[in-house]
């Protein structure tokens, strides 16, 4: 039961992703930033949509939602925490959720921070989890609503996947990034070979999203709180890594 990923680049920085089921044509959407690019990407493969995930409220996640669903008679699934604030849902599930789609287990997990109803999708035959703006490339979501314990809380809990797990993140963001990061852990080798990589893709126009697991453990400085190195950078050697993640994010707040 192969499953195919697709990334849909839509507005100017924003990612959807598409998965395919082959045996079955079970095509989902994970957030619709916008219809037109999902709509187009689906047609060109002989695609049709039967289900949006969505993984929390902010419009640049939802807004092309009804466009889709106006072509493709989809199942929306999302946040029961979010439910008030999202269009109008079909499913909604909380952390450690399951449901099935088309025969492969979806796991739900509550990734609070960003927004405080954010939830990302894991689906171990894909080997991916579709994190939007919780985990990103090189970064985590500004936190909008929720707080830094609630955050590290999240990315404690994406960092138990496995290594090679796929990261589907929301935003093109990746090289900004790569600059702040350099400025947290400015001695790490395998950082700074992924900033040149990342300014060469994109130089070329080429995404950077998604990444794995593995690279995002050993280059996110949001991902590397309990790093002696970061904390002997910081002057936070003896801090917990709760206090060493909210002062990175105050620091990229303030970049």
């Amino acid at each position: 039961m192969a499953l195919e990923l697709v990334t849909v680049p839509c507005l100017s920085d924003n990612y959807a992703f598409l998965l395919q089921d082959d045996a079955s044509g079970a095509t989902a959407v994970v957030d619709v930033p916008e219809a037109a690019p999902i709509l187009e990407t689906a047609s060109a493969r002989g695609w049709t949509i039967t289900e949006v995930w969505i993984t929390h409220h902010h419009a640049d996640h939802t807004q092309g939602l009804a466009d889709v669903l106006a072509e493709h008679k989809a199942v929306v699934r999302g946040g029961a925490a979010d439910a008030h604030k999202l269009p109008p849902l079909d499913h909604t599930y909380s952390g450690e959720d399951l449901f099935d789609f088309a025969g492969h287990e979806v796991r739900v997990i509550d990734v609070p921070g960003h927004t405080t109803g954010h939830i990302a999708f894991y689906v171990a035959d894909a080997a991916a989890v579709f994190t939007a703006d919780s985990l990103m490339a090189l970064g985590c979501g500004r936190l909008f609503e929720g707080t830094a314990e609630q955050m590290w809380g999240s990315l404690t809990r994406l960092m138990a996947l496995p290594a090679e797990t796929t990261v589907c993140s929301g935003h093109e963001y990746t090289a900004s990034n790569a600059k702040f990061a350099l400025t947290i852990d400015p001695d790490n080798p395998k950082l700074i070979s992924r900033s040149v990589a990342i300014n060469a893709a994109r130089a070329a126009g080429e995404a950077t999203v998604p990444s794995t697991l593995a690279l995002e453990m050993d280059t996110n400085p949001f991902l590397r709180a309990s790093n002696p190195d970061i904390r002997a950078h910081l002057g936070m050697t003896d801090a917990a890594d709760v206090q060493v993640f909210a002062e990175i994010r105050a620091r990229k707040d303030a970049f």
